[in-house]
């Protein structure tokens, strides 16, 4: 699509401490703060510094997270990153937090389902690793503006599970590309293929997300210019491009359906296809044909271009061309595999390499980030590590802000801006475009929230009631509602009743569901909570209260006893009002649904 406008929303003020001054490259004009300054870095676990950014802030997040390898990774000694180390192992016991799996469950149903079937065609430490991820993306999600995007580098080992969270989480429709990176020209793998690639998912956060491939585009050789402009006139060589398109259906009647001059394309089963949008009809309007974009009739578009000599008329041909020159070619535009520049090795001799053997190469990330954030927008990068994606960031004006668990990644930030020389090292009173030391700025303690603190895009959350506090029966775990409920709505030993249609089933067929749909503004404390048999849960889906759900039981024929189901309401209404005056709680028991 074409280049897109980036927007103000969270551009840092001109003149305050860590943005560019006015003039320098990647300035641009003050809009609405964002509630951290650019060139800053912070230390720690990234997902409480992600819930404490502001929403729609950043223009691309690019970032080069843990692959879920099974191993730990250590840096090479004597290297610029010597002791630094982190574990790419996972445990579903260990690393994932109860908190975590309760609201992706409440609020984003399907990334649940994607995290649990990772978790059956994998292992329990892919879901763990899965989980681990989709809670910092709903975060990442948020952050992100409406025109934003990210890039996601993994590999094999996870990418596929790691896109079906994605969908769930940007929408399939906003996939945009797997692009795959060359890592490394050959590797032996002695009974299998050998694995040199990377993937690189790429999601847009809206159908306005900004794009410039052109930024990115590969200038063709003189073979293939020669190749692509076979024909020549006075203005130089061009090539016939077609002037229709197919007709989908259409019946005779429209504009673009009826004759101009001696061609009747609807008679050879197409329409007039004359560019009105895109970079070529640009060019017409500002270098050919003045006012071009301003015609509107289609028949009046193509006397235009006649008139100018940019329509190719056949000699022996069914339709006319339109003249596409050689001296408006873009290039060849950017492709989903990325062949230069490749990865590391043990024998790569480069300043900018940290000792890290997951290190990425500046100019890849410098390519990325070219194409997909304006200039002067905001980078993020919440998995910084050797700083790969801030310098890129640096190298092209773009305003950055970085996250990363290391507590010597502050130094290699240095350090790396050092050797591209965008930093004065001590005592260097070089002037220029040189940063001073000053100008990165380093923080431990999250930033505060200017906005409202939702937690998830309201594409993706349902409404949800800011709580400043929260009293000790709201903070329930699910299965300890599921075991409270469990109590309330059991009348036979061993039986649970169904809110919903009246039947007493065995607790594995008992789903916890939301009195009030959380769309509507349900909260998801056991004061809303209720325990459904399958088929009610499935039929109450997020859409239904439970008047409605009655209704549509008694519509479906699936009603067994409808008082038995009230009293079934009225049990768990009565358990949280006791849970709601009790001051403990008692373990949760057993192997409960949850």
């Amino acid at each position: 699509m074409a280049k897109t406008p980036g927007g103000n929303r969270g551009r840092l003020k001109e003149g305050q401490p860590g943005s560019r001054a006015a003039g320098q490259p990647g300035s641009r004009a003050a809009g609405q703060e964002a509630n951290w300054q650019n060139r800053t870095l912070f230390h720690g676990d990234n997902l409480p510094f992600l819930q404490a950014m502001d929403s729609e802030t950043v223009d691309l997040i690019a970032t080069d997270p843990p692959f879920k390898k099974g191993r730990d990774f250590h840096a090479t000694p004597n290297s610029l990153a010597a002791g630094a180390s982190f574990q790419d192992r996972w445990s579903w016991e260990r690393d994932v937090h109860e908190e975590w799996t309760d609201q992706i469950t409440d609020d984003h149903p399907r990334l649940m389902e994607a995290i649990e079937s990772a978790r059956y065609a994998h292992s329990d430490a892919m879901g763990a690793y899965l989980c681990f991820m989709a809670v910092r993306l709903l975060e990442m999600h948020r952050i992100l503006k409406p025109v934003g995007s990210i890039y996601l580098h993994c590999d094999m080992t996870a990418s596929h599970y790691l896109k079906a969270a994605m969908d769930a989480i940007f929408g399939s429709k906003h996939f945009l590309n797997d692009i795959i990176w060359r890592r490394a020209t050959s590797h032996n793998d002695a009974s299998q293929y050998g694995n040199i690639t990377d993937n690189i998912l790429f999601y847009g956060k809206s159908k306005g997300r900004y794009w410039d491939g052109d930024a990115i585009a590969t200038p063709k050789t003189e073979t293939e210019l020669a190749s692509a402009y076979p024909s020549s006139d006075e203005r130089g060589a061009y090539r016939a491009a077609d002037l229709t398109g197919p007709l989908h259906g259409a019946r005779k009647g429209p504009p673009s359906t009826q004759p101009w001059q001696r061609y009747d394309v609807y008679e050879l089963g197409r329409c007039w296809s004359v560019p009105k949008t895109g970079h070529y009809a640009k060019y017409i309007h500002d270098h050919l044909i003045p006012g071009y974009l301003d015609i509107e009739d289609i028949h009046a578009r193509l006397d235009a271009l006649d008139a100018a000599g940019m329509i190719h008329h056949p000699k022996r041909g069914k339709w006319p061309g339109l003249k596409r020159y050689r001296f408006a070619d873009r290039g060849n535009p950017p492709q989903n595999l990325i062949l230069e520049p490749t990865g590391f090795t043990n024998f790569s001799k480069n300043e900018e390499i940290t000792g890290f053997e997951t290190q990425k190469p500046i100019k890849l990330y410098q390519k990325l980030l070219h194409a997909a954030c304006p200039d002067g927008g905001i980078v993020l990068d919440p998995f910084a590590g050797c700083a790969t994606t801030l310098v890129a960031a640096e190298r092209i004006g773009r305003q950055w802000v970085g996250i990363d668990l290391w507590d010597k990644a502050h130094g290699v930030v240095i350090t790396q801006l050092q050797k591209e020389k965008l930093l004065r090292p001590d005592g260097d009173q070089r002037g220029g475009d040189l940063l001073a030391a000053g100008q990165i700025h380093y923080s431990k303690e999250p930033p505060i929230r200017q906005d409202s603190g939702e937690t998830a895009a309201d594409s993706l959350r349902t409404i949800e009631r800011r709580v400043l506090s929260l009293a000790p029966w709201q903070k329930l775990s699910r299965a300890q509602i599921v075991q409270e409920l469990t109590a309330a709505q059991s009348i036979t030993e061993g039986l649970v009743l169904c809110a919903g249609c009246g039947r007493e089933l065995e607790a594995p067929f008992m789903e916890l569901d939301h009195v009030k749909p959380r769309a509507d503004g349900g909260e998801n404390d056991i004061s809303n909570r209720i325990l459904l048999c399958r088929p009610c849960n499935g039929r109450k889906n997020a859409d239904l209260t439970m008047r409605g759900l009655i209704r549509a039981n008694r519509k479906a024929g699936w009603m067994q006893d409808e008082k038995r189901a009230k009293h079934a309401q009225d049990l768990a209404r009565e358990r949280y009002e006791e849970v709601r005056y009790r001051r403990t709680w008692p373990p949760v028991t057993g192997d409960l649904f949850t």
